[in-house]
């Protein structure tokens, strides 16, 4: 049995009228040219909201309120050689406008209607999109 490694994402869900915001991803090394949404690894020593908040300024150039932002699921994920719990947090409202503030790892951040999602779209954000977020979900992935 081996040692168990998982690591540890946070995935913003901004919303607006009909429409999720969309980043699409290039120069990272994992799912370049597919649309996300503003997410990142959760650093050592460090919070799932706080790491939310840090990612939201660090990709989209936004101040998000600690009480504006909530944990509304979790995914487990595998990977080809790595395990990662996700964390998908509903933003209820933020400070600033939206922007790319890492155009060297994002190529575009959009806004795209519910219904029309982009067909290159990472699968599994996908499904955390169209899920429910009124209540707590949970999800397995990849396995």
């Amino acid at each position: 049995m081996g040692a168990p490694i998982f690591y540890g994402s946070v995935h913003l869900l901004f919303y607006r009228d009909e429409e999720v915001l969309l980043l699409k991803r290039q120069n990272t090394g994992f799912a370049d040219g597919k649309w996300s949404v503003v997410a990142g690894r959760i650093d050592g020593n460090e919070e799932v909201v706080s790491a939310a908040i840090r990612e939201a300024r660090e990709e989209a150039g936004v101040i998000i309120d600690p009480s504006e932002i909530k944990v509304v699921g979790v995914m487990h994920r595998k990977n080809t050689s790595s395990e990662w719990i996700d964390f998908y947090l509903l933003v209820n409202s933020w400070q600033g406008m939206i922007t790319n503030a890492e155009p060297h790892k994002c190529e575009e951040l959009k806004w795209f209607s519910l219904r029309e999602l982009p067909d290159n779209i990472i699968p599994y954000i996908r499904k955390a999109i169209e899920r429910d977020h009124e209540q707590m979900w949970f999800e397995s992935n990849g396995w």
